[in-house]
């Protein structure tokens, strides 16, 4: 099978697991008094958001149940069975009671949903991420690896395109009614499909199916503790900046620039395509100046930009600042996401990769990525917003820190070795 026609395959998938994932982001604002009630819209917002980051974590028992079966039991193994608890976990969320109904157990059922679609993503990211770059060929690995990330951005950008058309065809009250259930019961018909067609993927070559003894050991991930800080930094301060500037930037244009939920979410409707497209051109700009100068470039500019943006953001006048503002910071986000499972990836051998990749990257993803619209709306309800953005600053300054310890992959690439 040809690299691009695998890559689109394990892509199908991915875009389903992260559109179930992002509809709970942009449908919480219309569902989020229904499961929680109170007269303040920053509280019910905090309430989703603490289940929002429950998800995250449980993202990295995701990741080492989902990487162990990938490194033991190959990589289609593990993808299938990661769309389909993806699919569980949006249904339940489809057909939810609220609280009028039943009570403190909406809340209660919500969170769960939310762990089983955490448990999903958590395997997805390690295994999708190793199956594209094993599949990728040499002297192109970042253009074809650029496409893991861009098929995350679709199933944002998908997630987004679905609310903006809800709220054209559909009155705020019936978005928060029954409107917000829509998204959900999508995603999880999507990944039926994604099942049937993740099922003719073929298997990489580098996969051993367990029998080396360390495949799929935090053993053998361990044996590599470089490469781990490196994965480690890299997701802490990648995962804080990816969603403060697209999952969360809804919320805050809406919440803290004021701007009115529609024009929010076709700013970010237009942002995050232009986003997506741009996806391929900084990957195959990493195969010219290297994996390591992409990252050092991606740290830097967010060391620098991050407070300047936010804060012009913040107080944007019209949709059309707060577009070009945000897309700024995207296509500097490009340096990062075109390349992140590959750049990780290329740190360690077959035999360990997709735990080695999907763990670590849980972790960080959980405490970082999943707990920055907590983060940040706890700083705004103290009256202290100004300090996330200061939070995010010295996330992307650990990001550069990381990348000056990240070995020239020239000189070391365990994807390199195997040809």
């Amino acid at each position: 099978m040809s690299a691009i026609k695998s890559i689109l395959i394990a892509s199908s998938g991915n875009i389903v697991e992260w559109f179930d994932f992002f509809a709970y982001a942009f449908t919480a604002i219309y569902f989020a008094p229904a499961f929680f009630p109170s007269s303040n819209p920053t509280t019910q917002l905090l309430n989703t958001a603490g289940i929002f980051a429950a998800g995250f974590f449980m993202r990295p028992l995701g990741g080492w149940v989902f990487g162990r079966i990938a490194d033991r039991q190959g990589r289609k193994t593990s993808m299938v069975l990661s769309v389909i608890l993806m699919c569980v976990g949006s249904l339940i969320i489809a057909c939810l009671p609220t609280y009028e109904s039943i009570g403190l157990w909406a809340a209660a059922l919500l969170l769960v949903a939310r762990l089983l679609q955490g448990l999903s993503v958590g395997g997805e990211y390690g295994t999708s991420a190793t199956y594209m770059s094993e599949v990728a060929t040499e002297g192109r690995r970042g253009f074809y690896g650029s496409f893991h990330y861009a098929t995350i951005i679709a199933g944002q950008l998908l997630a987004v395109m679905v609310i903006a058309v809800l709220q054209q065809v559909l009155s705020l009250d019936e978005l928060k009614a029954w409107g917000w259930r829509i998204p959900f019961f999508i995603g999880a018909a999507g990944a039926l499909v994604a099942l049937v067609v993740r099922r003719s993927m073929v298997e990489t070559r580098e996969n051993n199916h367990g029998k080396d003894p360390e495949s799929g050991t935090i053993r053998g991930v361990l044996a590599h503790p470089r490469a781990l800080l490196i994965v480690l930094g890299f997701t802490a301060g990648g995962s804080l900046i990816f969603y403060t500037f697209t999952s969360y930037m809804q919320k805050y244009l809406v919440n803290s620039a004021h701007m009115d939920a529609k024009v929010a979410s076709h700013v970010m409707t237009g942002v995050l395509f232009i986003f997506m497209c741009i996806q391929p051109l900084f990957g195959a700009l990493s195969d010219r100046i290297g994996r390591r100068n992409s990252m050092l470039i991606y740290g830097l500019f967010f060391t620098f930009a991050t407070v300047p943006l936010m804060t012009s953001i913040g107080a944007a006048q019209d949709a059309g600042t707060a577009f070009a503002l945000a897309l700024v910071a995207l296509v500097g986000m490009s340096f990062y996401t075109s390349i992140s499972g590959l750049v990780k990836a290329q740190m360690f051998p077959a035999q360990i990769r997709a735990l080695a990749v999907g763990l670590p990257y849980a972790i960080a993803n959980a405490m970082f990525g999943g707990t920055a619209e907590f983060v940040a709306l706890s700083f705004k309800a103290n009256g202290t917003e100004s300090h996330f953005f200061w939070y995010v600053t010295l996330m992307g300054a650990v990001v550069f820190i990381s990348a000056l310890l990240m070995p020239d992959e020239r000189k070391s690439d365990y994807l390199r070795a195997r040809q």
